[in-house]
């Protein structure tokens, strides 16, 4: 199909997730065509460096041959079967046995959805029915952060703490709490050190689950490293402070590792990076390169034995999905992590990451530039209209947007969360291909510069 009908059919027919409606009117869509390795193709044969791995998840990068044959056998053998009543198959089997092994110690059960937002809304439900076979039928409130993204259904989206996911949707549902987001730039206080900003936090959660009552505060949920939120790194012994406010109080710690997950961080999971020890772990994304749709909560074996006795008094487990542990997602998942691991792709995520924020670092003297922070794979550099001050431009996000629609123009696809440009690349990306990146951002970064200087014209 000629692509200025795809164009005009995409604009009169297809509803974009996270866009301006009235503006993708105006502009119309970027069709990618096909990928390769770290690149992506328009429909116009323009090559773009895909900068954000999609959406923080092509690990092993596009067009994976290994992943299209993993896929094409299953489909031969066993296309779909549900997982209910007792049915199951090799592949989500030897999946969830996989995932036990890799991830923290004592996560040993796992559950499949097709999904991250519909793994965090199956972790509430799972922490409900588990409280209720307590019988503590108030401990049911969540505590996440501002600037968590946590997914957009209705019970995730009210997890998430970015408002653009719930204005308009009379988000968030009463059961949330939010915190102050773990970004020392942006909330330490003058002269404020790493360590005492992590205990300011920890304080603010005790106080907060004092102030709610502790028998009504169920669990706090949190992204190793927050990702859609701005990437941001939290500040030293964050994460066991945390936890031992929780443990003092009996609030579960959940781990959303939807993007930390399966190397990112240049670690198998974010929580061996930050020493969390969870009660219940999300992943998604990278546990099939996003090949297929997939997600997993792995669950401890204390809470999931309260859940067994539970479903046997009331009959069954009454939760579930049609497409739960889809048998070719889960046997795209065991090849993609075969591949992670026989190529030391955690390894190489560690390397090439340390390498990346190594470069955008030679930034961080750019009169645009506020912040450059990262961990592992995955980075962002904050512009500002003040590097003194740390005035944000405004209106907030103008800039981004400006940055994302031009960086297009020098063939790379980055992320423009607000004003700050968010990088998680591939990781089978390579210094040299690093290197390329980096020149585009450059050049991106001079044009919206004389652009700023020249008063930001329409």
């Amino acid at each position: 199909m000629p692509s200025n009908s795809l164009h005009s059919l995409d604009i009169a027919h297809h509803i974009h997730a996270a866009t301006n409606m009235r503006r993708h009117e105006q502009v119309g869509p970027v069709v990618i065509d096909r990928g390769s390795g770290i690149y992506v193709y328009d429909d116009e044969g323009r090559e773009y460096i895909e900068a954000l791995a999609g959406l923080w998840s092509v690990g092993v990068g596009f067009g994976e041959q290994r992943l299209v044959e993993a896929a094409a056998r299953q489909m031969a053998k066993l296309p779909y079967y549900p997982t209910y009543t007792h049915k199951a198959h090799e592949p989500s089997t030897l999946l969830a046995a996989k995932l036990a092994e890799l991830g923290p110690e004592g996560l040993s059960h796992v559950f499949f959805t097709n999904s991250g937002a519909e793994a965090n809304d199956s972790v509430i439900k799972f922490v409900w029915y588990y409280n209720n076979a307590l019988g503590r039928p108030e401990k049911k409130k969540f505590i996440a952060r501002e600037g968590g993204y946590h997914g957009i259904t209705i019970a995730a989206g009210s997890l998430t703490g970015l408002q653009v996911n719930q204005k308009g949707f009379d988000l968030p549902l009463p059961f949330s709490r939010h915190l102050s987001r773990p970004h020392l730039y942006r909330n330490g206080l003058p002269g404020e050190t790493e360590e005492a900003f992590t205990e300011r936090l920890a304080a603010e959660l005790e106080a907060l689950i004092l102030a709610e009552g502790p028998e009504t505060v169920a669990a706090f949920i949190g992204e190793p490293v927050m990702g859609a939120g701005g990437v941001i790194v939290p500040p030293k012994g964050y994460w066991p402070a945390m936890q031992a406010v929780c443990r003092k109080y009996d609030v579960l710690v959940i781990a959303d590792e939807v993007i930390n997950g399966f190397g990112r961080l240049g670690t198998m999971f974010g929580c061996f990076a930050l020493d969390i020890q969870p009660d219940i772990l999300v992943c998604s994304k990278q546990i099939t390169s996003s090949y297929q749709p997939l997600a997993a909560v792995l669950v401890s074996d204390a809470i999931y034995q309260v859940m067994a006795d539970q479903s046997a008094a009331l009959g069954t487990f009454g939760h579930g999905f049609t497409t739960s542990a889809h048998p070719v997602a889960t046997a795209v998942a065991l090849e993609n992590l075969a591949i992670i691991e026989e190529r030391g792709l955690v390894e190489r995520a560690a390397e090439m990451g340390a390498y990346m924020r190594e470069g955008l670092a030679r930034f961080a003297d750019h009169p645009l530039v506020g912040e450059v922070r990262g961990m592992g794979l995955i980075a962002a550099v904050e512009l500002v209209a003040n590097k003194e001050t740390k005035a944000r431009f405004d209106p907030p996000g103008k800039v981004g947007m400006r940055f994302f629609d031009q960086a297009h123009k020098h063939g790379l696809i980055i992320r423009a969360i607000g004003d700050s440009i968010a990088f998680c690349p591939p990781m089978i990306i390579t210094r040299e291909q690093i290197d390329e990146m980096l020149r585009r951002f450059e050049a991106t970064l001079a044009d919206i510069t004389a652009w700023v200087e020249a008063g930001m014209p329409a």
